[in-house]
């Protein structure tokens, strides 16, 4: 293997969440008489959630009522739809086969962890991070540098794996490599690898 030891985020790289996230906030939205572009919530939940929930908050004076209304309806279509992207159950299994590690390292709240065993993918995750762990968020190295310290990594051995400039930044400012994933046709000038799905994700890896 060319890195040893994966550090991934979960929304967008993972998991297929974000039109799942999308569709939640643009339907209570509407449950409220708004009308937004679902295509521009995607893309600024792409930056961060926080970033998405700021932006309307202050655009429409939102009140912790339909936050929480969102958070519901969320959690539902969370359980109910978000499904791992086609590749990714078998990539983390063979990373273990062939004796490398995976971690986790995601601001999400433990429902991660909950996906992640639903669908069998927890076993093959040597630590998951959650903001449970209350660590200062991305593009901070502190939950990265953690991992390094506690299991002794290499830095020449790891890779961080995001969707998101943030996640890039977060193992840039570690010391260790980085590859932006995206589905679609986005790039990251900063990430060391580019990729939009799993089959080359395995050849960058040296997974065979």
């Amino acid at each position: 293997m060319k890195f040893k030891h994966i550090i991934w985020d979960y929304d967008g790289t993972l998991f297929d969440s974000y039109p799942i996230v999308a569709a939640a906030f643009h339907e209570t939205l509407e449950q409220y008489g708004i009308k937004e572009d679902v295509n521009e919530i995607y893309s600024l939940m792409k930056v961060t959630l926080a970033h998405a929930n700021e932006h309307y908050k202050a655009k429409h004076n939102l009140d912790e009522t339909f936050f929480e209304q969102y958070k519901n309806l969320r959690t539902v279509s969370d359980a109910e739809k978000t499904t791992p992207f086609n590749g990714a159950i078998k990539l983390c299994a063979a990373i273990c086969d062939a004796g490398g590690k995976n971690y986790l390292y995601t601001h999400r709240n433990d429902s991660a962890i909950v996906a992640m065993e639903r669908y069998g993918m927890a076993q093959y995750f040597t630590e998951i991070i959650t903001s449970q762990q209350r660590f200062m968020p991305k593009p901070s190295p502190d939950a990265v540098l953690y991992l390094l310290e506690k299991y002794k990594i290499p830095k020449n051995e790891a890779v961080m794996i995001g969707d998101r400039d943030i996640d890039i930044m977060s193992g840039k400012n570690a010391g260790i490599y980085s590859c932006y994933f995206s589905d679609g046709n986005e790039s990251c000038d900063a990430a060391d690898y580019n990729v939009n799905n799993f089959t080359d994700l395995f050849g960058i890896l040296g997974v065979c």
